[in-house]
């Protein structure tokens, strides 16, 4: 009995076990379905993600190291930095005369001022916008400060033909160079940001530069020139020369003035003139712009004396300078006789005249004056 109901009780208990078992794996199944699916879409969400910072963090890479206005950027930065040489390395920057002729620019622009103790401050660079035409061509406005001065330029930049690799390469479709057509009047010499040039060194003709002839000097865009004459001759107040607009002509024209002590050098040079005149003991000294008429004859040569200096004012006169007319004042001693009754008589007479000049200034830097009469 007891082995048929051990038995029995094995029989009913084994039905329940297995009921039990097939419970558990039915609910377990879904379950680790449900996890995996949750898993799986949490691994989603974190590669879409990933995928979009990496997509935004290439995206800003390219603005800010491969874009147009990223190279625009680095061209203005080396500029800002002083360094001439290596912003005329970056591609497209440097020029050729056969397209300054096609700009209607001077083909012989010297490239004096492409250095860089010529260039001023550069600071608070921006991008202001960029915009890619049909054909390709990039165009980049920048916002910037130089020399305290605020300005936008727009420059046009193209793919770089010789580009390799996977990331773009680019160049200035149009240089950013300018032309400053210089007429300096007055003056061979003078100096852009504290630079000295003489109008020989850059011009074309060489030593046979008209001096009234303008001189053309590439220029970087952007950049501000402070233009002025500081010689022992000549001097002018600075003349700020913004250069904001790639390949332009920017017109430029001043006439320095005297200074005080070329018109000394000219006064004390003019009275020595008239005290050498005044040594020839003759009615009409010779080159000099004073004399005396008599129609009788004269006993002794004649004693002259400068009574009176002319003041000395200069006046701009094609490549060089002019003694304005002025006055002076002699005085002759001498003494007379008649051819009529043989009577003597002493002349002791003002003799007032007027004068004028003309001033050269030599190759070497000297004046040549030349003193004359005037009406």
């Amino acid at each position: 009995m007891e082995h048929d109901g051990t038995d029995q009780t094995a029989d009913a208990a084994a039905p329940d076990a297995t009921v039990v078992a097939t419970r558990t794996a039915t609910v377990a199944g879904p379950r680790r379905r449900r996890k995996l699916a949750i898993d799986l879409t949490v691994l989603g969400v974190v590669g879409i993600l990933l995928v979009g910072a990496i997509g935004a963090s290439s995206a800003v890479l390219y603005r800010q190291l491969y874009s147009p206005t990223a190279f625009v950027l680095d061209y203005l930065h080396l500029l800002a930095d002083g360094r001439a040489t290596d912003a005329l390395l970056v591609p497209g920057v440097s020029t050729t005369s056969s397209t300054l002729a096609a700009a209607k620019l001077p083909a012989d622009a010297s490239g004096a001022l492409l250095r860089s103790n010529t260039l001023t401050p550069l600071s608070d660079v921006e991008p202001v916008s960029e915009t890619t035409d049909a054909d390709g061509t990039t165009t980049v406005t920048v916002s910037y400060r130089v020399g305290g001065h605020a300005g936008t330029t727009t420059f046009e930049v193209e793919r770089d033909e010789d580009e390799s690799g996977l990331l773009p390469r680019w160049r200035f479709a149009q240089s950013p160079l300018a032309v400053i057509e210089l007429a300096v009047r007055g003056s061979m010499q003078f100096e852009v940001n504290g630079f000295s040039i003489d109008k020989r060194q850059v011009s074309p003709d060489g030593s046979d530069a008209d001096p009234l002839e303008p001189i053309p000097l590439l220029a970087f865009s952007p950049g501000l020139y402070s233009i002025t004459v500081d010689t022992a001759a000549t001097t002018s107040p600075g003349v700020a020369v913004l250069s904001d607009t790639p390949l332009a002509e920017i017109p430029v024209s001043f006439q320095a003035e005297p200074t005080e002590k070329f018109i000394g050098v000219v006064q004390q040079e003019v009275d020595d003139f008239l005290a050498q005149c005044a040594t020839q003991k003759v009615l009409q000294p010779t080159g000099c712009p004073f004399g005396y008429y008599v129609r009788n004859r004269i006993v002794e040569p004649p004693r002259w004396k400068i009574e009176e200096n002319p003041v000395v004012t200069l006046e701009p006169d094609g490549a060089g300078w002019a003694i304005t007319r002025t006055q002076a004042v002699a005085k002759i001693d001498v003494q007379i006789r008649s051819i009529f009754d043989g009577s003597v008589y002493d002349v002791n007479e003002l003799v007032p005249f007027f004068l004028t000049g003309k001033i050269t200034i030599l190759p070497d830097g000297t004046a040549s004056i030349a003193v004359s009469a005037a009406d």
